[in-house]
């Protein structure tokens, strides 16, 4: 297959630093469309898979899968972009398209697998995905997004997963008028959940470890915020909420937010902490509770997401980088140092 050559950044080891490397892209297909990349933000899980927490990568690894940017050629059997328009690329570019949860729309949950923007086999060219922190992106057009023009593009790049992310639970487990929603966790996950669930008609209560974003989670709109480490505060929750999604990406007692649960109430584990979290029996037999993951979302999904975050004017809260500082801010990101998202200006990788 014919292959063009890419500026990016990425690493052939294991928590080591990024630094410039080329890629070899796919030229472009019949139903491909390519795009310059504007802006790509960094996600808690493009440091997980740098550091090999998820196990050994493919090298070189290019990470990136929050992918905003503008359409510069597309196939000759493209129907739904043109050159020059906004588009978005987030976790998957690929899949089967004919197994029962791709007909459904939900091809996060694909039978034969998705592929990944990045470190994921790729189908099409063979080797393996190259993500975001590049120059460019080719992708056929059943994944790219039709990005709304934002009016501060850089911040909504995050939504390509840390919105769908929250979207997706938030949506399923019904969050709305007359829902108490707890939010785990604000960081790149949880500010973004905050905004989307009161847009969305509920009342939010975040719960933070951290004193100095207890007011933070009030300017970003949540009707409560809560100490985690206040005991007499926590207890005046038990049995008060409807759904909590948790953000976490660290070990943390998962049983201490179980029993904040009224009836049938759920906890949504959204965060990725790399080791096991223990569930006590008696927090989830007692009033029918339970402990529940989500991932990501389908395309139509994401695409409904993007289309409400205009709406309502949601975008992230974002740090615009360099990429020649993408490694200071991984360092950061690790030590939970960023309100709340980081985002790279791909212009600086010239």
């Amino acid at each position: 297959m014919e292959t063009i050559q890419v500026k990016a950044y990425g690493t052939a080891q294991p928590a080591t630093s990024l630094h410039e490397i080329t890629i070899n892209r796919r030229a472009i297909q019949a139903h491909d469309v390519e795009m310059e990349i504007l802006y790509c933000g960094i996600c808690h899980s493009d440091l997980h898979q740098v550091k090999g927490d998820f196990g050994p990568f493919a090298a070189p690894i290019v990470p990136g899968h929050e992918i905003l940017g503008r359409v510069t050629a597309v196939g000759a059997h493209v129907k739904n972009f043109k050159v020059g328009d906004l588009a978005g690329i987030g976790c998957i570019v690929d899949s089967c398209d004919h197994c029962e949860y791709c007909n459904e729309g939900i091809e996060q949950f694909c039978d034969e697998g998705v592929t990944f923007s990045f470190n994921s086999p790729d189908k099409v060219s063979g080797g393996h995905t190259y993500g975001g922190f590049s120059k460019t992106y080719v992708c056929n057009e059943r994944y790219v997004l039709k990005m709304p023009a934002f009016e501060n593009l850089a911040a909504a790049a995050p939504l390509l997963c840390a919105g769908i992310t929250v979207y997706s639970p938030l949506k399923h487990w019904q969050a709305g008028p007359g829902k108490r929603v707890g939010v785990l966790g604000i960081g790149g996950l949880g500010h973004v959940a905050i905004k989307i669930a009161k847009a969305m008609g509920a009342e939010v209560t975040v719960f933070t470890t951290s004193p100095e974003k207890v007011e933070d989670a009030k300017r970003l709109g949540a009707d409560y915020a809560v100490l985690s480490k206040d005991k007499e505060t926590m207890d005046a929750y038990a049995r008060k909420l409807h759904f909590i999604i948790d953000t976490v990406s660290a070990k943390h007692d998962i049983n201490t937010y179980l029993n904040l649960l009224r009836h049938d109430g759920t906890v949504v584990l959204v965060g990725l902490p790399p080791e096991p979290l223990e569930v006590g029996a008696f927090n989830v037999v007692m009033g029918r509770r339970s402990f529940a993951g989500s991932n990501i979302g389908g395309i139509a999904e994401t695409q409904e997401m993007l289309d409400f975050c205009f709406k309502h004017n949601i975008t992230a809260e974002s740090e615009i980088i360099n990429i020649e500082y993408v490694n200071e801010a991984f360092e950061r990101l690790e030590k939970g140092d960023v309100k709340y998202r980081f985002v790279i200006d791909m212009a600086s990788l010239s």
